[in-house]
């Protein structure tokens, strides 16, 4: 496909997984977005974050991939390293916040700036609203 979603980095070059066997994999080192970091502190995924360029998130893996597998080999890439790497079609159109955030992230690789704050991991803590307090519609609306 077109959305370069499946993307995986095969000894650190970004390639899409679905148009590549198995046999051409064997005997190297394949990273997927779960093996990036799965605590999402990689600066690619930091930086996504603080400047909202994610929106269905259908592509966002791939463009994660994608852009790590840049800063691999270039931290401090130009608008045009980067639209070249990124071939990942996003139909949300998040492309100027995804040039940024490619760049925040060369950054932080490069210790100029921090990526920048991120809510932690984990869903919000349910004990301000607990079940007992939330009443049906029927009884809280108006006849």
């Amino acid at each position: 496909g077109d959305c370069g979603a499946c993307t995986v980095m095969v000894d650190r070059v970004a390639l899409r997984s679905c148009l590549i066997t198995l046999a051409e994999c064997e005997g190297r080192s394949i990273i997927t977005i779960e093996g990036l970091s799965p605590d999402r502190s990689h600066p690619v995924q930091q930086a996504m974050v603080v400047e909202q360029a994610i929106q269905c998130g259908f592509c966002t893996p791939g463009i994660v991939m994608s852009a790590a597998a840049l800063l691999a080999r270039n931290a401090n890439p130009g608008e045009g390293d980067i639209k070249e790497a990124i071939a990942n079609l996003c139909r949300c159109g998040v492309h100027p916040r995804l040039i940024r955030a490619i760049q925040r992230a060369g950054a932080a690789m490069r210790r100029e700036q921090p990526t920048g704050t991120v809510p932690p991991l984990g869903l919000p803590d349910v004990e301000a609203a607990p079940a007992a307090a939330i009443k049906p519609a029927s009884e809280t609306s108006e006849h």
